[in-house]
């Protein structure tokens, strides 16, 4: 129509409704790559500083605002699981919940170890530090799954809740700390109420722990076959945020990468999500 006679108006309104129409497209490719078999699931998301004090608590804590803020835009709910403040500054250790549709499908790609490099606020010589921080991501499985937990695998903790709580959250000893002594996995729990409540809600998270570790063994076992020696493994270092002495974050599975360090670790973190999830397929 427009090769038969030009109308700006008519134009106009074609060339906004592509764009529309050419984001809307990109949004649904994004969310058909989304095809694990819990991707659509709720997640635990669990932040650990690595050796380095406050520094590593402080980046900790740095990484626990980018994926609030991150949840915060995808209108995703948050819950706490487990908070234990740092002893000068940061986070020792945070366990949360994202409760969303395909939470765990997006976050996954999250999963392994944070590097940054700054100056540091904390040096009174103001010299370079690195620091790291691991991230797990573990799928919410509502259905009963095949793994069983025998109650002498398990030592069983319970001390008074550190983080923040309602009226006798912090008052009692309702926290539980479970250790899978054959795995060394460790999970814990002090947002609810009563210590019956916070072992339940830590079993439930050890039992899908146990499963994604016994379905990666798998997975594993099939890539030694097919000779397959491209596994990231959950000690190795993902991605790294450098402040000083340039501006960088690159993810080093896909070379991703931005020089905007500030709108990363403000939330904006969907480019190198989108980067590994292509990669993957």
């Amino acid at each position: 129509m427009l090769e038969l006679e030009i109308d700006e108006k008519n134009k106009q309104e074609l060339e906004q409704e592509t764009v529309l129409i050419k984001q809307k497209v990109e949004e649904l490719s994004f969310i058909l790559l989304l095809d694990g078999p819990y991707d659509k699931n709720d997640c635990i998301l669990e932040i650990h500083p690595g050796a380095g004090g406050t520094e590593s608590c402080d980046w900790a804590m740095m990484l626990y605002r980018m994926y609030t803020r991150w949840c915060e835009k995808k209108k995703y709910k948050i819950e706490v699981l487990d908070y234990q403040d740092g002893e000068e500054a940061g986070i020792k250790n945070v366990s949360i919940r994202v409760k969303g549709t395909n939470a765990y499908g997006y976050l996954k790609n999250e999963k392994g170890v944070h590097r940054l490099v700054r100056l540091s606020p904390f040096d009174s010589n103001n010299r370079r530090h690195t620091s790291f921080a691991s991230v797990e991501i573990t799928p919410e499985i509502e259905q009963d799954n095949d793994i069983e937990i025998d109650e002498k695998d398990l030592k069983i903790d319970v001390y008074r809740s550190t983080g923040a709580g309602g009226q006798g959250v912090n008052t009692t000893d309702s926290a539980v700390r479970i250790t899978h002594l054959p795995t060394k996995i460790v999970v814990t729990c002090q947002n609810e109420r009563s210590q019956i409540q916070n072992k339940e809600q830590a079993l439930k998270v050890l039992k899908n722990k146990l499963l994604i570790r016994k379905l990666e063994q798998q997975e594993q076992a099939i890539n030694e076959i097919k000779g397959d020696q491209a596994n990231i493994n959950f000690g190795s270092q993902i991605r790294s945020y450098v402040l000083h002495p340039y501006s960088m974050v690159k993810d080093h599975r896909t070379n991703a990468e931005t020089s905007n360090v500030n709108k990363v670790l403000d939330g904006d973190i969907d480019l190198f999500i989108e980067a590994n999830l292509k990669q993957k397929r």
